[in-house]
């Protein structure tokens, strides 16, 4: 590990952080966060520039004040912020930001899921952040949260359709099973999809 930390010119340790971090910053996963927020509070986001993500002070800036993070934890868990500072006080917004760190804990997530109040206010590890967000979305989706799914526009809908169908294959096959071994043992399910083993057993079905 040292061995890389002393390539090149060195600026101090917090130039090392700072770079480490923003090479770990996806825009495409943080643009999708942004997406899921949207889609969850049922709000437009204000984009500094154009329609979607330049950069990652972009996302800095547009979760800074906390107002979206408290709107979502509150979709996801009413009533898990009781009211979302509109001031635009560094420490009102430091607060909201606090609200939502605790609201998601509440929710159940873990401490090592969280990320720290000045990763996202002072826009020093925003990659923590995207990683709070799709741990939070996965945890929505286990307790049960029938809204919008993180990451998957279309995958979920596709998912359903398909599941119809190998559900009604299924169904076909499970009832030429039962039908023909009434005690459905182990034994039974190896002659999965070799179709002919099944056959003799039906003449013991009359006696």
């Amino acid at each position: 590990m040292n061995n890389m930390a002393n390539h090149g010119p060195s600026y101090g340790l917090s130039r090392e952080c700072a770079m480490k971090s923003a090479a770990k910053f996806s825009l495409e996963r943080a643009q999708e966060c942004l997406d899921w927020i949207e889609a969850v509070v049922e709000k437009s986001i204000d984009y500094p520039e154009g329609s979607a993500l330049r950069d990652q002070k972009d996302f800095g800036d547009i979760l800074r004040n906390g107002h979206l993070l408290c709107e979502l934890i509150n979709k996801l868990r009413p009533g898990s912020v009781k009211k979302i500072n509109t001031m635009n006080a560094p420490f009102k917004q430091r607060e909201n930001i606090e609200m939502f760190l605790k609201g998601c804990e509440s929710y159940g997530l873990v401490a090592q899921d969280l990320f720290q109040v000045n990763d996202l206010y002072e826009q020093k590890n925003l990659y923590m952040v995207v990683d709070n967000l799709y741990a939070l979305g996965g945890l929505a989706q286990r307790n049960g949260f029938d809204g919008p799914v993180i990451g998957k526009k279309m995958a979920t809908q596709n998912r359903r359709d398909f599941d119809e169908a190998t559900l009604k294959a299924g169904q076909a096959v499970i009832g030429l099973q039962y039908g023909s071994n009434k005690g459905a043992s182990q034994a039974g399910m190896t002659a999965y999809g070799t179709g002919r083993q099944i056959r003799p057993d039906e003449l013991h079905k009359g006696h």
